[in-house]
Formats: structure tokens, sequence, C-alpha cells
């Protein structure tokens, strides 16, 4: 019997319409557009208005993009993986919204948490479902509001993040194509560096939390940025040279979106051509989960069959990894 891979045979995405740009942000707090271009390499981010809208909209969104683009229909669907850290409630899933959302009705539907590793984390738990034989078409999502956890009185988080979400459609192939291999790490050290302080079981939402503002993302900066740029660099050039890929061999690098410094680091690590790096964090920050499933929608059309491609990310926990695949199509 032959080898069963996990092939992506699909791509949907959707960011929000309205942009917030370092000018504006530069109106709410004391940044500017040098300030915050030169150090992450972001000019705008896409933030989603409108009252009671959260994740479950934007993931809604993007797999009407990838239903109209594919001919997909909801009664195909049999698994739904959402990675994102923030979901519209903290239950039912988001996956289970979106999918309710989209006429899903046959499928299991779940949300992963892994911060921004999750795309590459769920698409890793999908291809193995998929091996397994009992699923046949599985959504995995990455999506994130990150303005929904995002201080826009702290200047040294607010002009990063941005809300976004990207899909693709995970099918059974015996092809030597899809999902070749991945490796995915966690390390707790990472907790107290960044994470939210309050509004999880340990310390429940209270006016004292909320007047402290503890509901946001906290982060310690300059610790953060010198693991990810370690961990990104490193797994992105351990997983080339454990299936015997050079540089060469690489047809697209797919890094997360938070840092443009740490994207160069990554492609210095790996001697990947930069013309083959697929960057667009300028354009819509760092969307969490999303960032690496939005490059794909944004990229599909230059990929060919066969291309072997690189993800990889780096995210609160610490979480960290790479996978490679080879594209269906």
């Amino acid at each position: 019997m032959s080898n069963i891979h996990a092939v992506i045979t699909g791509v949907g995405g959707y960011v929000p319409d309205y942009i917030l740009n370092n000018h504006e942000l530069s109106t709410m707090m004391d940044t500017n557009d040098e300030w915050i271009t030169t150090r992450v390499g972001i000019k705008e981010r896409r933030i989603l208005k409108g009252e009671n809208l959260g994740t479950s909209f934007l993931v809604t969104k993007a797999i009407e993009d990838l239903f109209a683009k594919t001919g997909a229909k909801p009664e195909d669907i049999d698994l739904v993986i959402c990675g994102t850290t923030t979901p519209d409630h903290i239950y039912p899933s988001c996956a289970s919204m979106a999918a309710e959302n989209v006429g899903i009705k046959n499928a299991l539907a779940f949300d992963l948490q892994a911060a921004c590793s999750g795309f590459i984390v769920a698409l890793s738990t999908a291809s193995s479902f998929i091996e397994s034989g009992k699923y046949k078409k599985v959504l995995v999502i990455g999506a994130d509001k990150m303005s929904s956890i995002t201080d826009y009185t702290d200047r040294t988080t607010a002009p990063l993040f941005g809300d976004g979400a990207g899909v693709v459609l995970l099918e059974p192939t015996t092809d030597e194509v899809g999902v070749m291999d991945s490796m995915i790490y966690t390390d707790g050290v990472g907790m107290k560096h960044l994470h939210i302080k309050a509004g999880g079981s340990a310390l429940p939402a209270s006016h004292e939390t909320l007047d402290n503002r503890l509901q946001y993302t906290y982060q310690e900066g300059a610790y953060v940025y010198k693991h990810a740029v370690t961990n990104m660099a490193e797994v992105s050039a351990n997983i080339m040279e454990k299936n015997n890929l050079t540089n060469e061999d690489v047809s697209w690098l797919i890094p997360h979106q938070a840092n443009l410094r740490i994207i160069d680091a990554v492609v210095q690590r790996t001697g990947v051509d930069y013309n083959k790096v697929t960057i667009n964090i300028e354009r819509f920050g760092n969307t969490s989960a999303a960032t690496i499933p939005l490059c794909i929608w944004e990229w599909e059309k230059k990929f060919k069959k066969g291309d072997n491609i690189i993800l990889t990310a780096f995210g609160a926990g610490f979480t960290w990894g790479a996978m490679y695949l080879k594209w269906g199509y």
C-alpha cells in the first residue's frame, strides 16, 4: 500500500477593509512611522471593525473565499481545525462557530492554541489525521483578531499586530507531494516574557484587572526577539538539512511575519534567495496564527506543482517550528 500524504488542494483568505497606518497610530501614542518601520518593518495593519465581530467572522470569510475558488462544498468537509489565540469566546470553539456559519454539519471542529505557531501546529495535526485514513477533506485555519488583545496605549506592542484569517483545504494523496516533514518544539521558559496576565482561570477578569489593563498582550520585546531569531533560523536550517535540501532546492520560504529583522535572520541562516521569501508584514503586520496562511493565500498563483516550500514560525510559549511541504498543484 502506498504512503498517504496530506496535500493542500485549495487556499482562502481574508483581511478586514479598515487600514490602521503608522500615521494614525502616531496620533494615538508617542510613536512615528520611521520608528516603527526601522524596528519591525510594518507600515500598516488591517483591523476588524464592527460590533460583536470576532475571529469567527474572519474565519467565515476565509472559508467562503476557499469554497468559491475551489468548488468545495460544506457537506464534503469532515474536519475543521482552527489555530487561534483569540476565539470569540472561551467556549464554544471558533472552529465550530465558523463551521455553523458556512453550513458545515458533518464534521468535527475544534480550536488549537499554539500562539503564532498555531497554523504550523494545526497543519501538522491535520496531516496526521489525513495520514491515518480517517479524514478526507480537512480545513486548516490560522486566524486571529489581535486588535482585541492589543493595548493601544502601549507603544511597544500596539504597532505590531493586525487581524486576518487564512485557510487551506487538505486532502489525501499517494503522490509525492504535500506535507513531507515537520519539526515543532515548546520551551515553557517563555511564559513570563510573552503572555496575557489576566482573563484566564488563574486570574479571572475583574474590575481590578481591567483597571490595570491586564487583559492585553504583555511582551518583553528584547528577550522574545532573541529567542525568535535563534529558534526560527535554526529550525528552518535543520529541517532543510534533515531532508537534504540546499538553499537552491527551496522554491519558497514562508516565515511568520512578526518582525522583518527576524525574517532577515532566517534568510541569512538558510541561504535562501530573498526573491523566494514571502513577505507581507509591511501591509498586514503580525496577525499571529494567520501570517503564514495569508502568505500562502497571496502567493498561491506563483507556486508550481512540486515546489519545495519551508514554513517556519515562533510564538508564545515559547513555541516554534518548521515544516517542509511540496506544493501539489
